[in-house]
């Protein structure tokens, strides 16, 4: 679950991420705009999530199981399956709120190298974002730091690129696809490191028509490899020359529409043991931020990016040796 809080002008933290080419750092924003259709939106996503939590809790509590909710939680506190994900919920997490970036990757890296497939990796993964993604995007709108045109660019893009990664991850077996997924994520945490070692010179902003493949690639490999959005788009653009205010905010906004698309479209194809992922992530993500702010606090970005970049590329690697090996 990627929860951030949003402080786009803290100087001491965010310039060597913009030295760096990575997104400033966020804060939670807990005022609401003064604009009215910006004060609705807030008020539609607070029912949207209420509405979906309650839905939730029904399928638990009230849908006539079997079993009791009791004993379907009593039962997922003794699977293994979720405290692994609580443990990768909490890491992810951790590293997302110290570098603004990489949480799909490094979930989704972890979750490979415990066995779960690519298909149920990255849907169990956006639908733990689709709540804090909302959160999220509209906290940027409320803030203004959502530029129209460059968002309208990447939020069509984005969803097509989105369905295409679903169709792959549901119509090709995930043990093939496998290898190639921890291969992108492989190249993912080598780009992560490479990023500590070279400073991004700012350039003239790219065209609406440039940025139109760079969210239909983004997309396409954030869903099939299960992360990928923000270390290939906000990145991109924030080293092509566009303002990292209105650039996060805008790719952070289009991030909910592709997280919501790539969630309704896995979610067919996913079985139970999904929501035990979900569940873990998420629980994972809600102990993770005091981590994140003593290491922002502790490490500077760039022995952070060193850092997740060597693990994310160590996973990636064993993952594909033990692909290959069996």
């Amino acid at each position: 679950m990627k929860i951030r809080r949003l402080d786009l002008d803290d100087k001491i933290i965010n310039q060597p991420h913009a030295e760096l080419g990575l997104p400033p750092i966020e804060y939670e924003v807990t005022h609401a705009g003064d604009h009215p259709l910006l004060r609705i939106a807030s008020y539609l996503v607070f029912a949207i999530l209420t509405s979906l939590v309650c839905y939730f809790l029904y399928q638990l509590f009230l849908n006539g199981n079997e079993r009791s909710g009791g004993e379907i939680v009593a039962e997922a506190l003794r699977d293994p399956i979720f405290w692994s994900a609580v443990g990768v919920g909490l890491l992810a997490q951790v590293i997302d709120g110290a570098l603004g970036m990489a949480y799909g990757v490094t979930s989704t890296s972890f979750l490979l190298a415990v066995g779960v497939s690519p298909a149920m990796a990255s849907g169990a993964t956006h639908l733990a974002e689709v709540f804090t993604t909302g959160v999220s995007g509209v906290s940027h709108l409320k803030m203004g730091n959502v530029n129209k045109r460059l968002f309208f660019s990447l939020l069509i893009p984005g969803i097509i690129g989105g369905l295409i990664g679903a169709y792959v991850l549901s119509h090709i077996d995930g043990k093939v696809l496998k290898p190639f997924i921890s291969a992108y994520l492989l190249l993912m945490g080598i780009y992560v490191l490479s990023k500590a070692f070279r400073h991004i010179r700012a350039r003239r902003e790219v065209s609406a028509g440039k940025v139109v493949p760079l969210a239909l690639f983004g997309s396409l490999m954030d869903t099939t490899g299960g992360g990928g959005w923000g270390p290939i788009v906000t990145t991109s653009l924030v080293g092509s020359g566009h303002d990292p205010r209105t650039t996060i905010g805008s790719v952070n906004f289009a991030e909910f529409f592709l997280t919501v698309t790539v969630a309704a479209a896995l979610f067919s194809i996913l079985d139970n043991s999904v929501w035990l992922i979900v569940a873990g992530l998420v629980i994972g993500g809600l102990f993770a931020a005091p981590l994140a702010a003593y290491l922002t606090k502790r490490l500077n970005a760039k022995v952070l990016l060193v850092l997740v970049g060597t693990l994310i590329s160590a996973i990636s690697a064993f993952n594909l040796y033990m692909a290959y090996s069996g």
